[in-house]
């Protein structure tokens, strides 16, 4: 994949040459985003991978290896990530930094597993969200829409991807499976591929073949595979050529972006264990569109949709219109969503609290010393 080494990128120093970047998503708008840092001599570049205090970017001046100390603030929110477009020291300063980064298009945030159930953000900038969902193993279509949730916050495009559909090889048994992932992810589209034997890899080139996405699944569900397809080469070779260093590091807990030989950016990211909501109230609006419209003619504002008279949703659910999976679904994504709500605003009433008594012993301290100037 001579497209990801450092050799095969014209040298520039300026960076303003939009041909390298091109490829890579660099457009009219983020030249304009980045004018002011040029004006101070910096570099753009887009992160094509962050790593213990360091990230890879390709530049005009061909591929670097930034240190990230200027861009890694306490807020997880606000860290640098894959998928930025940042602004980097120009060539000659040892070591190079990323000064700051630009305003994200989009960004796709999970909730961590932590007590404190901080946002971490997966990508950034993506056009494409590419669930993968593997057929070898039953259908998890409640997983299926906690990711298309996710999805539709990030303000990308979710693409649901039945991967290894070779092993379904009836066609009935899969247009039904097909059916299925349909209905709980409305509006989006579900493409059966299978890697082994090219089925659908076509359609998803096209796809992907406008914009930045990701690869988005559990372990085991196929990713790796359909990213091989994808780049037409498999991804541990790509890797190490990315690999600056040359010492191979295993990367599987990193996530890479590297440029499709068809058009396009893929990142690449691990098999996620949980995909907790964050901040997704919209985003689960949207998986559940046809609730959400059937909700406008209850007879209340407010109705929880449980035991209330005039309930538009519950007389859809008797009348067959409406499945019970997907109301108890429903339910289930937005009381997480609540709880992690009520959670962060305690956290923030927690930190400000903080800062004021702080604000305030520094007040204090300072009344102190002017007395003590005065007497």
């Amino acid at each position: 994949m001579s497209h990801l080494s450092s050799s095969s990128l014209p040298s520039s120093s300026s960076g303003s040459d939009q041909p390298v970047l091109a490829p890579y998503g660099w457009d009219a708008h983020w030249a304009a985003e980045f004018a002011p840092y040029a004006e101070r001599g910096l570099v753009p570049g887009r992160v094509l991978r962050v790593d213990r205090g360091r990230c890879d970017l390709v530049t005009p001046d061909g591929l670097v290896h930034a240190d990230t100390e200027y861009v890694v603030p306490r807020d997880p929110m606000k860290v640098i990530c894959t998928g930025d477009w940042g602004a980097v020291d120009p060539a000659g300063r040892d070591p190079r930094y990323v000064q700051a980064y630009l305003p994200r298009r989009t960004a796709f945030v999970r909730s961590t597993s932590s007590k404190r159930s901080e946002g971490q953000i997966l990508a950034a900038n993506v056009d494409h969200a590419i669930i993968a969902v593997s057929l070898a193993v039953e259908l998890d279509l409640g997983r299926i829409e906690r990711f298309l949730a996710l999805a539709w916050e990030s303000g990308a495009q979710p693409l649901v991807v039945l991967t290894k559909a070779d092993l379904v090889p009836d066609p009935v048994t899969l247009s039904y499976l097909v059916s299925d992932v349909e209905t709980a992810a409305p509006g989006v589209q579900v493409l059966p591929v299978s890697a082994h034997d090219g089925d659908g890899t076509d359609v998803l080139r096209a796809v992907v073949a406008g914009g930045t996405s990701v690869l988005l699944g559990q372990s085991g569900a196929g990713k790796s595979t359909l990213a091989n397809a994808l780049l037409g080469a498999d991804l541990m070779e790509v890797r190490a050529v990315r690999d600056l260093d040359g010492k191979g590091r295993h990367t599987t807990t990193t996530r890479n972006l590297f440029v499709l030989p068809d058009g396009g950016v893929l990142i690449d990211t691990p098999g996620l264990r949980g995909v907790g909501l964050y901040d997704a109230e919209s985003g689960v609006g949207q998986v559940f569109a046809e609730i959400q419209e059937l909700a406008r003619d209850c007879r209340f504002q407010d109705c929880a949709h449980t035991v209330e008279p005039g309930c538009a949703v519950l007389a859809a659910l008797a009348d067959g219109v409406l499945h019970q999976r997907r109301l108890d679904s429903y339910r289930k994504l937005l009381r997480e969503n609540e709880r992690l709500a009520a959670r962060t605003d305690a956290r923030l009433r927690i930190e400000m609290r903080k800062v004021w008594k702080q604000r305030g012993a520094q007040g204090r301290a300072a009344l102190d010393a002017k007395r003590g100037r005065l007497m």
